[in-house]
């Protein structure tokens, strides 16, 4: 038996719910407006957001689209120019789609000639999508609009069509927190109405959670992903140039992770972690695609890879102790350059069309904002091709890799951010960001954000725990199921290395994390109150028992286990569980717990409860408070103006309850 006196607040949206949240808001509000500096920190961190954000160009037909942010737009401006010494023309401005700025361009997909656009569009940061088809000419809606799709992308057959994914369930208000089902790929022939779209794959005849649909640059190969969980995938085929040609199983077992990368007539290539925990390349000749016939193209190596194509190569992205190595390979497997990118950072990008002249790539690291690279893949070059200027000076700052033994003695890699000139003496404001699950490597990026915490004599740390990707396979099943209490204790061999080195003190650390990072707050709190002075759980998972009765939870049991499955999992569960593992008349850390109201990946009932459990138990005077976005979700297409009036509470909240104040206000 097990008590849940707060299950009335899963029943969102309810008039008792509705009145909780308020009434939480309002004392959260209230406790925040007495905060002397707060409205400086918001200041201060709205003149840090404003500078010019881009991201890297991709071609479509005769125009180059890159998306830019002149500073503090709510949603960033979708852009195209045919030549760069052109004046950019706006395609797409997402600002115009909502007054708040809370309607978001979660994607876009056009056919491969340009003549058409599909936008999927976010509405107040829920993970449903409804769809546009634009005339790129004209950039007007010319007709076709789809709805309730969730978890798609969209694939263009030509011009005359696309495959999309979308589930059965409605997509309105009320599906919020709904458990969903039968996911399933449709084919939308343009023109028509969505109610005459064929099932391609999936929906009620197969239980599969998730399935997905792509095809090959050259229009030939339809691939079809279907999933059970976030980790593995069964792939399939089929053969669009031959009227109904049978659909080749690849791989039907959701036991490893495949995707194709591209073909060269009837060979595919693969990318997978089959018999290759690092992951490596294959080739395979359709129709016989299944794994005995592969040959390895790109073989494993000691480093976590992952790789995309881009101007007729394969580009392998190397992680190497949490930071980027990028190689660039012939469709052979030949190895023709080693990218010389900087060190301790994270690159991305390297896609593109097999006909384009240039490869462009973003650098970014904790102390570099994004900087975009153009690459000349046949002398092996790269060039600046957009820097934008900074309103603070990164050569103020440093970061340092180092690493430190967790209980059981692993090695664990934790990145510090500070103003150089610092000094150890045990009483920095310090910040420790981390995740440790679903195989996402935390890697060391820019976040305006931290400057503010820094330039104020504090300390930003992000800990790699076991559970993410940063070295394959085997990290993350160490932070899985069973092994779970691992990632807890690399999170809190983090903050004690950070103590222990005279960094900071319990009293002046703060702990941030969000969704399976709010869950790793929540359990670090509960286990070892006295390590830190505040703690920041954002949109996190806290009722384990109940996580896979809402919306997608189910497809997180590769890495959390059910309750439901055995006893044994039932009790590993339950012993780690943030909301079942508060005590009562124990004093916890100062707690501004985050989430919002059109959360649908994890439903704020997680946070809800957390929250009023907490408050029923802790004892002492730091406050326990909740703060609720409205017209928001998981985070995915948040406004600007949320993201910095979040952050600004979020900082000026800890910076109060470590009792310092900013220098900088």
């Amino acid at each position: 038996a097990v008590a849940d006196p707060y299950r009335w607040l899963e029943e969102d949206p309810s008039e008792e719910v509705n009145a909780w949240v308020k009434a939480q808001n309002e004392v959260t509000q209230q406790h925040l407006g007495q905060i002397p500096f707060r409205n400086k920190v918001y200041d201060r961190l709205k003149e840090l957001w404003n500078y010019e954000r881009l991201t890297a160009p991709f071609r479509v037909g005769a125009y180059y689209y890159f998306y830019r942010n002149a500073g503090l737009d709510n949603q960033s401006i979708l852009y195209r120019v045919k030549d760069f010494d052109d004046e950019p023309e706006i395609f797409v401005d997402p600002n115009t789609f909502s007054e708040k700025g809370t309607t978001s361009l979660a994607g876009i997909s056009f056919d491969k000639t340009g003549q058409y656009a599909a936008l999927s569009i976010s509405e107040s940061g829920s993970d449903w999508r409804r769809v546009e088809v634009w005339n790129a000419a004209s950039k007007q809606p010319q007709g076709d609009q789809l709805k309730d799709l969730k978890f798609s992308n969209l694939s263009w057959r030509g011009t005359e069509g696309f495959y999309y994914s979308k589930y059965d369930d409605s997509s309105e208000s009320d599906a919020l927190s709904a458990e969903v089902r039968h996911h399933g790929l449709y084919y939308h022939a343009l023109g028509t109405p969505q109610e005459d779209d064929v099932l391609i794959f999936g929906g009620k005849d197969r239980p599969t959670q998730y399935v997905g649909g792509d095809i090959t640059e050259d229009g030939r190969f339809l691939i079809i992903y279907a999933a059970q969980r976030t980790t593995g995938n069964a792939l399939y085929v089929q053969d669009l140039t031959q009227a109904d040609a049978p659909l080749v199983a690849v791989v039907e077992h959701y036991d490893n992770e495949h995707s194709v990368l591209d073909n060269q007539g009837d060979d595919l290539l693969i990318h997978t972690n089959l018999d290759a925990t690092k992951r490596k390349v294959v080739r395979a000749t359709y129709p016989n695609l299944a794994p005995e016939h592969w040959t390895d193209l790109i073989p494993e190596t000691e480093h976590a890879m992952y790789a995309t194509i881009a101007a007729g190569y394969l580009f392998a992205h190397y992680t190497v102790d949490v930071t980027s190595q990028v190689k660039q390979y012939t469709y052979e497997g030949v190895q023709i350059a080693d990218v010389d990118v900087p060190e301790l950072g994270t690159t991305g990008g390297f896609y593109g069309n097999k006909d384009d002249q240039w490869v462009f790539y973003t650098y970014t690291s904790l102390t570099m904002p994004t900087r975009v690279y153009r690459y000349d893949p046949n002398t092996q070059t790269s060039t600046v091709h957009a820097e934008p200027p900074l309103p603070f000076d990164p050569d103020e700052y440093a970061s340092e890799r180092m690493f430190f033994s967790s209980a059981d003695g692993t090695k664990i890699p934790i990145f510090i951010m500070y103003k150089k000139g610092f000094q150890k003496n045990g009483k920095a404001p310090t910040l420790l960001y981390g995740y440790g699950g679903f195989n996402i490597s935390i890697r060391p990026r820019f976040n305006p954000s931290h400057i503010y915490w820094i330039e104020n004599g504090g300390l930003y740390a992000q800990a790699n725990l076991r559970g993410g990707g940063e070295y394959g396979d085997e990290w993350h099943d160490a932070g899985t199921r069973t092994n779970k209490q691992k990632v807890f204790d690399d999170f809190i061999g983090a903050a004690e290395y950070l103590i222990q080195e005279n960094y900071t003190s319990a009293k002046h650390l703060a702990i941030e994390g969000r969704s399976n990072g709010g869950l790793l707050v929540g359990a670090c709190m509960a286990q070892r109150p006295e390590l830190y002075r505040v703690a920041l759980p954002a949109v996190g998972v806290m009722d384990m028992l109940r996580y896979n009765a809402f919306t997608v939870g189910s497809a997180w049991s590769y890495d959390f286990g059910t309750p439901q499955e055995s006893k044994e999992m039932f009790e590993y569960i339950y012993g780690y569980s943030p909301l079942h593992n508060l005590q009562e008349g124990v004093a916890y850390p100062a707690t501004l717990v985050t989430t919002a109201d059109h959360d649908d990946r994890v439903v704020p009932a997680h946070s809800y409860k957390f929250t009023a459990t907490l408050q029923s138990k802790h004892k002492g005077a730091n406050p326990v408070l909740i703060r609720i976005d409205t017209e928001a979700g998981h985070g995915a297409g948040k406004s600007t103006e949320q993201r910095i009036a979040e952050t600004a509470d979020q900082y000026a909240f800890a910076w109060y309850h470590i009792q310092k104040e900013p220098a900088s206000n």
